[in-house]
């Protein structure tokens, strides 16, 4: 067993680490800049990020550094494309290099580009020239979207028109022929072939997803896009709440479906064992965010059965004790709770009514019964153990629902917990607080199976793992 345990764990390393690969590539081409969710403004705002704040908190992410340890791509791609601070930027330069190869051409188009923006940022206002340049500003700003040569045609000349219709705006028109010059450079002179020759740029460990993961094994998650708070913070306040409901959703489930499925068995083909399955099937059926509506509804509403409260974990007063704690924790976590574990306590107990049956029919289990055993002695003793494998086939699950909770229950009873955190994230693109709950899923989901595994060989001493 042990020899099983420890392979087991051994295969956990390189498990997580797909894991975290998969999880950080999602979070890197997720939609939106991390600098501006960050930031918390529109990067389509009338008074975007000035290049200095832009690469303050470009740095402070770590997003000033390589993406892994070493790119494949080709002899036309540089080294340092990930120096350029917007994500946007390099987007449109990998799609250019892509097209061209010439990286000089294309990278003098591009700062060509960025001192015709500054220029025009630098321009006074008049009576005359709102207009134009608000026009200039929208053609040159919309360059860093563009790759298509008709399309960049267009701006060109959309801009040109705007620079000359008046004297202000004029001034920059050196730096427009400039621009149009090194574009026609870039498109006149392509390095197509080095586009097919593959090449591999080592950077070391001093990369994003090194120092992401590094630092998540410490448990360091980062900061908040929404509160600007560290992540380990916040999901320390609300793990606790999803955590206990989730404990007391699992001992009631388990503690009610067990009998109830060994009831439901041994009574089959019964009335009693009818009524219980066509409950446990209306249970099954019904969906938890109905039945939590109809719960506020008519137990928390004055009009009907005011009983319960309908949100919140309660308020307990400044030196309350541990008793009228619980009471005001409890009064209002009854119907989350039952919202919670309905669902779960008609599903496990389908699956021990049926691993009983299974059980039942075997030869062990006729000859017990053969030798004038006591019914009871044959189910609990006899027939128990090996019915509980489809249970704790199920367990497994258990852990991984404990960090991410429910979303809907969490969200109808105004939980302060994980799900509810998890959905918030998702609403905001808070996207480091997503990935660290799918980490934290993707690990507790390995050590379920682990403690299913374990579990197994306590059960049933016939199961052996060496």
């Amino acid at each position: 067993m042990f020899k099983y345990i420890l392979k087991r764990i051994l295969i956990f390393i390189p498990t997580l680490l797909i894991i975290s690969i998969m999880v950080f590539a999602l979070n890197l081409y997720a939609p939106g800049d991390p600098v501006y969710n960050m930031a918390g403004i529109d990067p389509n705002s009338q008074k975007p990020l000035k290049p200095a704040a832009y690469n303050a908190i470009k740095s402070e992410l770590g997003l000033d550094k390589p993406t892994f340890y070493f790119t494949l791509s080709s002899k036309a791609y540089p080294d340092t494309l990930y120096r350029i601070p917007k994500k946007e930027h390099q987007q449109t330069l990998s799609r250019l290099i892509g097209t061209y190869g010439n990286w000089d051409e294309i990278r003098e188009y591009h700062k060509s580009v960025e001192r015709i923006e500054t220029a025009v940022m630098a321009i006074p206002k008049d009576s005359l020239n709102p207009k134009a340049l608000i026009k200039i500003k929208d053609n040159i700003k919309g360059l860093y979207a563009l790759y298509e040569d008709d399309k960049i045609q267009k701006n060109f000349k959309r801009a040109d028109k705007s620079i000359l219709s008046t004297p202000s705006t004029s001034v920059i028109k050196p730096l427009m022929d400039d621009m149009t010059a090194k574009y026609a450079a870039m498109v006149n002179n392509p390095t197509t072939w080095k586009t097919k020759v593959p090449s591999i740029n080592w950077y070391g460990f001093n990369n994003q997803y090194h120092n992401w993961f590094s630092k998540f094994m410490r448990f360091d998650f980062g900061k908040s896009y929404q509160s600007k708070r560290p992540i380990s913070e916040e999901i320390g306040e609300r793990i606790y709440w999803t955590m206990l409901i989730s404990i007391l959703s699992i001992i009631i489930v388990y503690l009610l479906s067990i009998p109830l499925g060994i009831f439901s068995a041994r009574k089959k083909d019964t009335v009693a064992d009818s009524s219980v399955t066509t409950i446990l099937f209306i249970l099954y059926s019904l969906p938890s965010f109905w039945i939590a509506t109809l719960l506020i509804v008519f137990f928390c509403n004055p009009e009907y059965i005011n009983w319960f409260p309908p949100y919140g974990v309660g308020d307990p007063p400044d030196g309350a004790g541990f008793f009228q704690t619980f009471r005001i924790r409890a009064y209002h976590l009854i119907l989350p709770l039952f919202c919670w574990s309905y669902g779960s306590l008609a599903f496990l107990s389908r699956q021990m009514r049926g691993g009983m049956l299974s059980v039942l029919r075997q030869d062990y289990v006729r000859t017990a019964r053969a030798k004038g055993v006591d019914e009871k002695k044959v189910v609990w003793k006899h027939a128990i153990r090996n019915s509980l494998l489809p249970i704790i086939t199920l367990f497994g699950n258990i852990f991984p629902a404990m960090i991410s909770g429910s979303i809907v229950i969490e969200i109808i009873f105004s939980l302060p917990g994980m799900g509810q955190y998890l959905y918030q994230a998702i609403v905001y693109k808070n996207f480091p607080v997503v990935s660290t709950i799918v980490m934290m899923v993707g690990f507790l989901t390995m050590l379920g199976f682990l403690i299913v595994d374990i579990l197994y060989a306590v059960v049933d001493p016939r199961i052996k793992f060496d």
